[in-house]
């Protein structure tokens, strides 16, 4: 009998590699909906379901912040964890020529090249948090402290109040 090969994600190979613990859930999706929306369907409380932000700095630097999906990016409060004036929110267009990911499916894992990660602070308090496994009808729930690891992120306070 010969057995299905699991089909992984660069995100999966990468934590593989560094020795990271996960799990994955799959679901069917023929077409984007927002991170409240996936939650919903999985079952899974939006203050462990997170979502992925790609911005620009006025340095012209990218940044990934990683924040809860019914949560909203206050851009100060970014901008300050990394260290720039402002930042704004990269163009849909634009998410898989910087990432190397698509819209539904960016996780802070394995983009193009390792942007400066923030990570909202209150993922901390989980013992694990759910993220995209980088192809949409996939995610990987993990310790946030591992993800942090893993992306070289800090946490921050970085949601609108």
């Amino acid at each position: 009998m010969s057995k299905q090969k699991e089909l992984k994600t660069n995100a999966m190979r990468i934590l593989d590699r560094s020795g990271v613990k996960y799990e994955t859930q799959s679901y069917e999706c023929e077409e984007f909906h927002d991170g409240m929306q996936i939650a919903d369907l999985l079952g899974n409380p939006y203050e462990r379901s997170y979502k992925t932000l790609v911005s620009e700095g006025k340095s012209g630097n990218y940044y990934v912040f990683v924040i809860p999906v019914d949560k909203e990016l206050d851009l100060k409060m970014a901008a300050r964890s990394v260290g720039e004036k402002n930042v704004e929110l990269i163009h849909v267009k634009d998410i898989n020529g910087i990432t190397g990911y698509i819209r539904g499916g960016c996780t802070p894992i394995g983009m193009k090249k390792n942007f400066p990660t923030v990570i909202y602070e209150e993922a901390r308090k989980f013992d694990t948090i759910i993220i995209s496994a980088g192809r949409i009808g996939m995610h990987l729930t993990l310790s946030p402290l591992d993800l942090a690891k893993v992306t070289g992120a800090k946490f921050a306070d970085i949601i609108m109040h």
